[in-house]
């Protein structure tokens, strides 16, 4: 059976680390869908302007559950992560796939929303350098590692990070990666 993995995401998603994983997974034979807080398409940031945009396949609030899903890639940017993290039903899915056990993997600055939903406290993880003592304020015990998983919960720092971070999440929805190239920023 196909592996299904939702990206959420919203406008100012870091292009490369939705683009870059978005294709890896793919590429491993995961479906993705984009689910973002409106329909039509949402706009990536990349090296300090807007960059690509990629077409919203569903939204917040027309998902009435996650249980089609393996999976939740959360993209990072400053600005994505803390759009969804102000909007409760963004919120709640995160809640929804944590309680459920469901490999939930941040990067960069996402890691805020597993802050947001509650799910970070106990949990040893990284994120982008700036968002660190937030983390540690959450509860959550920090670390400088490319790719750091605990349970169901996947971090990563930064786009060097993605092949490793790509790896992890596909592993951890049951496929396999079937190329040692994954792609990187």
């Amino acid at each position: 059976m196909t592996k299904h993995v939702m990206i959420l995401a919203t406008d100012g998603f870091e292009q490369s680390e939705l683009m870059k994983p978005k294709a890896n997974l793919e590429q491993a034979g995961i479906k993705t869908t984009v689910v973002s807080l409106e329909s039509g398409s949402i706009k990536g940031w990349n090296d300090g302007d807007w960059g690509e945009s990629v077409p919203v396949d569903a939204t917040v609030d027309s998902v009435s559950s996650i249980d089609e899903f393996d999976g939740l890639l959360l993209p990072g940017g400053q600005i994505n992560p803390d759009l969804l993290r102000a909007n409760e039903g963004a919120v709640a899915i995160v809640r929804d796939f944590n309680a459920a056990g469901k490999p939930i993997a941040a990067i960069c600055h996402a890691p805020w929303l597993l802050i947001e939903a509650g799910v970070i406290k106990g949990k040893t993880a990284t994120s982008y350098h700036s968002i660190r003592t937030d983390l540690k304020n959450a509860g959550a015990t920090v670390v400088d590692k490319e790719v750091v998983v605990d349970g169901n919960i996947i971090t990563s720092r930064a786009p060097d990070d993605i092949p490793a971070f790509s790896k992890a999440l596909i592993e951890a929805v049951g496929a396999t990666v079937k190329d040692s190239k994954l792609e990187a920023a």
